[in-house]
């Protein structure tokens, strides 16, 4: 895991790290995902059917606003359309995001918290150069020093 709750006001937020800008994606991904389940849910859902299939969308104006984009996407197919994301292999492309996803029924997937909205507040998506330091948050998330990339959303639930 490389992914942690980060303390918000109101809402939830989450802080990843990664080697990749494509794994820093991933991992805010399944965060996103931990967050939505239930205690149970997440207990059952390694043991439902597993289907594969290819999302994508397309990039925004800048790296960060096509994560929203993705993490968008990812609601979207676990809300409307049944699929609810159980891992990915992402490649960011110059024109979209593509993704390899495992899924399962969304039906069967018990949930706790109903993410609203991917925000812009506080949004990050950057790369940490070599020997550079991004601080963590005390209690919980630890600093992490590049090279790497550092992604950081926080959810209206």
């Amino acid at each position: 895991m490389s992914w942690w709750i980060m303390p918000t006001t109101a809402d939830v937020g989450l802080r990843s790290f990664s080697k990749s800008v494509s794994g820093v994606i991933r991992e805010t991904t399944l965060g996103m995902q931990a967050i939505l389940l239930s205690e149970k849910g997440a207990e059952m859902s390694d043991g439902l059917v597993r289907k594969s299939g290819k999302w994508s969308v397309k990039c925004a104006n800048s790296t960060d606003n096509t994560l929203v984009s993705w993490l968008e996407e990812v609601l979207y197919q676990g809300e409307v359309e049944g699929r609810w994301l159980v891992d990915c292999q992402l490649l960011l492309g110059d024109e979209s995001l593509d993704a390899q996803v495992s899924y399962v029924d969304a039906e069967q997937v018990e949930r706790e918290v109903e993410i609203k909205a991917v925000t812009r507040h506080n949004l990050l998506l950057i790369e940490v150069e070599e020997g550079i330091e991004f601080s963590g948050i005390e209690p919980d998330i630890p600093t992490f020093e590049g090279p790497g990339w550092v992604a950081q959303v926080i959810f209206d639930i």
